[in-house]
């Protein structure tokens, strides 16, 4: 969706460089919902004349409205800066507002708020627009500058203000950089006043967004705004293998979904013993190998001196606090399979098609069935005989007119190697076919399926085995 001040070219938004997607680094990113705004306020009580502006890569502040201008979410105005004019986007007012300045700046005293100028008019929109056009060519100079002076720092992102008299260059480094010669140089090439400023991995791939592993947009570039530490015992607690190729995000750093579900299950976990207790039976010592907390369900296996290993066991929380406290008064159970859950096969579940959907796989058959049938077809027709020929005759005779040359031959032409060796085993073999068929009359179409055969075995050229083309022979049936 395009912001509600965005003009339309052809049916496409021109407010801002995404044209209507507005995802990752557009009109939606870090977007409010003021659930507050049906709420009258009581007599006497004026608006709340602190708004929150939103600007590029979503950096907010806090700016106060003192000319009583008539604002709504999503409108475009002129705030003021250090030096000049910006152009931002109102993300929350009145007492939605109040509660951002609470959580966000307690000690903002109102008068320390920079003001509101006036709302953003055509021309001020279109100087904001052709400054965001400079950004992309702006960064990738920038690099070329930084790459040339061979400091080691990566520049991420460019923010240029909304009058176009200062560019702010973000950028990521692990040492500390000196980049004062930097500065000389991207002011005499863009001639503008020029910013640095340092940030994380985290608050760069904030800025720039992305999709993450699990298919959606980057949480940091959509929704969250605090970034809280992360540790590998997120994961442990969540039994899940410390793979740093799959526990890190798209910064390089620990994913912070992490910590969505991590109190949860250390509420859990609370049930569970220690993991690393061993249990000792007479059969042996038994140690820990996984848990499973949803089940509820602790798997351990045996020590044996027997070459096989032993499967694994699966016992309840409970079973193994009982197996501890007998342990610690000295008593060793006979067996852990004693004490083992009953682990149901989980069958698969049974789909009916209430929708009417057909199977994809309802051609594969057909499909197959078709090609095994060229293939017969192929190999059978290369070698026609006298016998192929006669029972070709009887096949119509049957079935009726059709092709004289499919259904007969396919099934009952002989092999190849039987044909090129001499037509007379032909003959031989369907002398009891033409027995049978004495009484019958002689079919036409015998003849034009002969005269067929004949042109095609003479087109074929010499035989594998003999090297001569076969002659044609006398029908003598």
């Amino acid at each position: 969706m395009a912001c509600a001040n965005c003009s339309s070219n052809n049916g496409v938004p021109n407010g801002c460089k995404s044209n209507g997607s507005c995802g990752t680094g557009g009109c939606g990113k870090l977007s409010v919902f003021d659930w507050l705004s049906d709420i009258e306020l009581p007599n006497g009580q004026s608006t709340y004349d602190i708004v929150e502006v939103r600007f590029k890569g979503g950096r907010k502040a806090f700016y106060r409205n003192l000319n009583n201008i008539d604002l709504q979410a999503s409108d475009a105005v002129v705030v003021e800066a250090s030096s000049g004019y910006d152009v931002g986007v109102i993300s929350a007012r009145g007492e939605l507002a109040r509660l951002q300045v609470n959580k966000k700046s307690p000690n903002l005293k109102p008068h320390e708020a920079r003001p509101i100028l006036r709302r953003a008019n055509a021309k001020d929109l279109e100087k904001w627009k052709a400054s965001h056009e400079r950004e992309e060519d702006s960064k990738y100079n920038a690099r070329k500058i930084a790459s040339a002076l061979g400091l080691k720092m990566k520049i991420s992102d460019v923010e240029y203000q909304g009058d176009g008299t200062k560019a702010t260059f973000y950028y990521t480094a692990d040492e500390r950089v000196d980049f004062r010669q930097l500065i000389r140089d991207l002011a005499d090439k863009f001639r503008v006043k020029i910013e640095m400023k340092q940030i994380g991995m985290r608050q760069e791939a904030a800025r720039l967004g992305g999709i993450g592993s699990c298919g959606r947009e980057l949480c940091c570039s959509t929704w969250l705004t605090d970034f809280r530490s992360v540790s590998t015992a997120s994961a442990r607690y969540q039994q899940l293998s410390l793979n740093p190729q799959k526990l890190a995000g798209q910064c390089g750093k620990l994913k912070c979904c992490l910590n969505y579900e991590l109190d949860t299950y250390i509420d859990a976990l609370k049930k569970f013993p220690k993991s690393d207790t061993k249990l000792k039976t007479q059969k042996g010592e038994a140690f820990h190998i996984k848990t499973d907390v949803f089940k509820e369900e602790m798997w351990y296996i045996q020590r044996s001196d027997d070459p096989i290993p032993s499967n694994p066991i699966p016992l309840s929380p409970e079973r193994v606090k009982e197996i501890i406290a007998l342990n610690k008064k000295g008593q060793k159970p006979q067996d852990l399979k004693d004490f083992m859950l009953d682990v149901e096969d989980e069958k698969a579940p049974d789909y009916t098609n209430v929708v009417g959907q057909d199977s994809l796989n309802r051609f594969d058959n057909i499909f197959k069935k078709k090609k095994k049938k060229k293939k017969k077809s192929n190999n059978r027709n290369q070698g026609g005989d006298k016998g192929g020929n006669q029972q070709q005759a009887k096949n119509q005779q049957n079935k009726g007119p059709k092709n004289p040359n499919q259904k007969g031959n396919q099934k009952n032409k002989p092999q190849n190697k039987k044909n090129n060796q001499g037509g007379n085993k032909g003959k031989q073999q369907n002398k009891p076919n033409q027995k049978r068929n004495n009484n019958q009359p002689k079919a036409k179409t015998n003849q034009g399926g002969n005269q067929n055969n004949k042109k095609r075995s003479n087109k074929r050229g010499p035989n594998k085995s003999g090297g001569n083309k076969q002659k044609p022979q006398n029908d003598k049936a």
